[in-house]
């Protein structure tokens, strides 16, 4: 069904300032990929089309009035980590590969979230015909915007700029804690692969997570991957690629760790002789991809420890998520 050009609202204006607006003030300016987005002053009514796009907005005590579904089978398409801060608010799940316009005009949102969302140029001129919209930046790709630009992002698009800068620096700290307790993970090698097999390029917020504790991705993978690509396939038959110091298993159900396990080569790798594989299981898996400030503690609490066991080099050293999942044998 073709999308009708809808005139709801009046189009955004397109400014030339360069100068930021402080803290919580408005109207906020936004540059991205498709233009200028002026936010002229703080929205009520929030829609988030971004995969992980809830997470933030919660975080900062903004409650969608509705979010894109990614994958999952939680209340309202919010993970566990973020339960708690969603309360007993029913936002609308926008479920599909492709964005409904007519769906968020109804809505009358105030503002529409739209990185990490894949929007395309003509969706965002149709978007924009509704509310403004933030698109993506123009230095990264759909996929790649750096977890702590778009937590502080969204927190100058509801007026929440202060809240959200000091969220992002508390976990920072907490990143560059983890790195200085392990400086033996310096320049060590990570993979942040699936079952499929794939694996995840230095530019997608997984890996530069990882980056921050020490971890870098081999130049195998991103070679692979071709530039502006988040992630490449890999062959069954040459699984060579995923060789690293450690690699994640980010395995998203029980038929993925069925998979890891099926992979013919996979125990021909050094990072398996050596004890180094990790399993992601679905919520630490989902977490990992959210990024958000609701999500990165848990993956802190939860993943570091992972790491500390498969990054020793000790084939004795029990990896316990790898035993949960039984793929040690």
């Amino acid at each position: 069904m073709n999308i009708k050009h809808l005139m709801i609202g009046a189009i955004v204006a397109s400014i030339t300032s360069t100068s930021a607006a402080f803290a919580s003030d408005f109207p906020q300016t936004f540059e991205h990929r498709y233009g200028t987005t002026v936010i002229e002053q703080k929205p009520i009514r929030v829609v988030t089309l971004s995969y992980n796009g809830p997470d933030n907005l919660l975080a900062l005590g903004v409650k969608p009035l509705a979010l894109r579904y990614w994958w999952g089978d939680y209340p309202y398409a919010v993970w566990p980590w973020a339960q708690q801060a969603l309360g007993d608010a029913k936002p609308v799940v926008i479920k599909g590969d492709g964005i409904n316009i007519e769906q968020i005009a109804a809505l009358a949102p105030d503002v529409i979230v739209g990185m990490y969302s894949g929007i395309s140029e003509e969706e965002y001129k149709l978007l924009s015909e509704i509310a403004p919209v933030v698109a993506a930046e123009k230095q990264y790709t759909d996929y790649s915007t750096p977890w702590h630009v778009r937590a502080r992002t969204i927190g100058r698009v509801v007026g929440q700029a202060e809240k959200a800068n000091g969220m992002v620096d508390a976990i920072n700290q907490r990143i560059a804690d983890v790195a200085a307790a392990h400086p033996e993970w310096q320049g060590k090698t990570a993979v942040i692969g699936s079952a499929r097999p794939s694996a995840y390029s230095s530019i997608d917020p997984r890996p530069k997570l990882i980056a921050q504790f020490g971890f870098k991705t081999p130049k195998k993978i991103d070679e692979l991957a071709g530039e502006g690509k988040f992630y490449v396939e890999i062959s069954k038959e040459d699984i060579s690629p995923l060789e690293a110091d450690i690699l994640v298993w980010m395995t998203y159900s029980d038929s993925d760790i069925d998979e890891v396990k099926q992979l013919a080569l996979r125990k021909t790798l050094a990072t398996h002789k050596n004890g180094g594989e990790i399993i992601a299981d679905e919520v630490l898996a989902g977490a990992f991809s959210w990024a958000s400030l609701l999500s990165l503690n848990y993956v802190i609490d939860t993943l570091v420890p992972l790491m500390e066991q498969a990054a020793d080099g000790d084939p004795a050293t029990i990896v316990t998520s790898s035993q949960a999942a039984g793929i040690l044998d």
